[in-house]
């Protein structure tokens, strides 16, 4: 389930491209430094809307360093790293192990087996300092497995789970912002969720593989239609709740994202669907 907050890098401005770049190599550089290369395998775009949100609102002391990588071996380039890039380096591993963990539970994924075995030496560590964080990940995903198991067809209730999973996650201190940080990760949590079931909703009904969307998509025409309905008031409720955040640092490239930037897998997943059907006429 990761991959689907990101930017959209048309509709962004050449400096803000490279501030959000600079996060991103920056938890790339965090992930390898806390947990070597294993851990920087795990590396996603949704973190780095994390760190950006939590900077944007906390404003901590932020090092920016100029550095070549294995990604980009010929040029340097900036990487900007603070306190909230080692929270969400951490919350990424556990997320990824956990993930990883659950594939192999209910779909014996031998690749999922692998990360998660080259992944669990780390979680020590993670248990020992983040217990809240890895008890809701880890409660969640076996709730979400759980229901899976008993076909539950209530999208709303899967995606709530998922959604809880991600409060938690968004909370990087107890303080008066902790309720607002927890409502724009639920309903991030939702519409990751639901994007997730929306984009493999067709290859799960061909393989059988749960998802509550199955029952919908055939012979609807509106399908599309329909979960764009729901992830719109995800959407619509997570971004009312980052707008009452007093953040003024990055909000261009947090409204890129929260705006547009989501919703470009979503147009790509139901361009190629519409393509595909109409081949079939």
């Amino acid at each position: 389930m990761f991959g689907y907050i990101a930017i959209n890098k048309a509709e962004m401005k050449f400096k803000d491209y490279d501030i959000y770049h600079s996060y991103y190599c920056g938890l790339c550089k965090v992930l390898k430094r806390n947990y070597g290369m294993r851990g920087q395998m795990t590396l996603s775009f949704d973190m780095t809307f994390l760190i950006i949100l939590l900077t944007g609102l906390y404003e901590p002391e932020t090092k920016t360093e100029t550095i070549r990588c294995a990604a980009h071996p010929l040029e340097k380039h900036a990487a900007r790293t603070n306190e909230l890039t080692d929270y969400a380096a951490a919350v990424n591993l556990i997320l990824s192990y956990y993930k990883c963990k659950d594939d192999w539970d209910d779909e014996r994924k031998k690749k999922s087996y692998a990360a998660a075995k080259l992944l669990a030496p780390k979680m020590n560590v993670m248990k020992e300092r983040y217990p809240e964080k890895i008890s809701a990940v880890s409660s969640g995903l076996k709730k979400l497995s759980m229901l899976e198991k008993h076909d539950e067809q209530n999208a709303d209730i899967m995606a709530g789970i998922f959604g809880e999973i991600m409060a938690e996650l968004f909370v990087f201190r107890h303080d008066e912002w902790e309720a607002a940080l927890r409502k724009i990760g639920f309903f991030l949590g939702k519409f990751i969720y639901l994007m997730d079931a929306y984009e493999d909703v067709e290859k799960d009904i061909k393989t059988g593989n749960y998802n509550p969307l199955k029952q919908i998509l055939p012979n609807n025409p509106d399908f599309a239609d329909y979960c764009r309905e729901l992830l719109t008031m995800m959407m619509a409720e997570c971004s009312r709740e980052f707008e009452r955040l007093p953040i003024l640092l990055y909000a261009d490239i947090l409204r890129n994202i929260l705006y547009s930037g989501v919703w470009c897998r979503y147009t790509m997943v139901t361009e190629k669907r519409a393509q595909e059907k109409e081949k079939q006429l």
